[in-house]
């Protein structure tokens, strides 16, 4: 880290076994990002639970080249060592979920493409025609909803396309109210 790293203790002693635990979980935020500007760590007492005793809570503030990750979920428990690997795992999960985002790493999600049935045949399978004229393949396995015998020719549907052995092929279709776009 650029700037050191700052531990605040809150209505409870200092430790030094405590900070350096915070301080070793705080240097492992570099093996995920090299610009971590500045870490805050707040530990303190949230007040006493009623039959457990004494609960303690951490909050983690890093700042990651001008983004601020904040841990704002309170991690609570009897353990302070528990609660500062809880944070610190929170703090982890944000911090590599915002490197993949800088990466362009993120899981895109297939478009659903719209159509209208245009053949059926008895042993399973059809045909979805495209607003541009394209005949996709599908058959009953490809169906999410609703069942094969409940189709009729010019129902609209909405899938996703897969590459299949003979071109592209329709998966997940599903029927229902969709209102595709240029389909009359």
């Amino acid at each position: 880290m650029i700037i050191p790293l700052h531990i605040r203790f809150v209505d409870m002693p200092h430790s030094d076994a405590l900070e350096a635990e915070i301080r070793k979980r705080a240097e492992k935020f570099d093996e995920f990002c090299n610009h971590v500007m500045r870490c805050d760590v707040t530990v303190g007492t949230a007040g006493k639970h009623q039959t457990q005793g004494r609960m303690y809570e951490v909050h983690i503030d890093l700042t990651v080249s001008g983004t601020e990750i904040v841990i704002n979920r309170v991690h609570r428990h009897e353990d302070v060592y528990v609660v500062v690997r809880d944070a610190f795992d929170a703090a982890t999960r944000k911090l590599q979920d915002f490197v993949r985002e800088q990466r362009g790493n993120v899981k895109l999600h297939e478009t659903p493409v719209h159509g209208r049935v245009a053949r059926l045949f008895e042993d399973g399978h059809g045909y979805i025609e495209t607003a541009d004229g394209t005949e996709l393949y599908f058959q009953r396995d490809n169906l999410a909803y609703p069942q094969f015998d409940q189709l009729e020719i010019g129902t609209e549907v909405e899938f996703l396309q897969q590459v299949a052995g003979e071109g592209m092929q329709a998966k997940r279709v599903t029927a229902g109210k969709h209102h595709p776009p240029g389909m009359p």
